[in-house]
């Protein structure tokens, strides 16, 4: 699949989820459902995943922890927050390149309507 088919299967599993769970839950509750929904549809995701960074040659164990990377091609950043602090957005794009990945997706669950809530960050993505 590529990364905007991904893209089209996850908008609608956080609608899914955000219809049946509703707004303002912790942001575990939300991880562990769209894992649950991607584990119906086989498809392939890493949970929490650490991801090592390089500084000056040197490898830093873990520059940080992934909340979903999904069929090892889009990484999914989870909120359930009031208002999203515009510096996510650029830490989400950091995370693509240093995975060298071409898409992000912020799902921010404290909303009226998840498609409010969605965010597409692009890093070099063919459209």
């Amino acid at each position: 699949m590529t990364e905007n088919e991904i893209s089209r299967i996850l908008v609608g599993i956080f609608i899914k989820v955000h219809t049946s769970l509703g707004p303002g839950l912790l942001e575990s509750v939300y991880e562990s459902a769209i894992c649950f929904e991607l584990s119906t549809l086989n498809i392939n995701y890493q949970r929490q995943a650490g991801i090592a960074v390089w500084y000056e040659g040197v490898r830093m164990d873990i520059g940080f922890r992934a909340d979903i990377i999904v069929d090892n091609k889009v990484i999914i950043e989870i909120k359930s927050v009031e208002a999203v602090n515009p510096v996510v957005f650029k830490t989400l794009l950091t995370y693509l390149r240093l995975t060298n990945k071409k898409l992000g997706l912020l799902a921010n669950f404290n909303v009226v309507l998840m498609k409010n809530g969605i965010t597409r960050i692009a890093n070099n993505l063919d459209t």
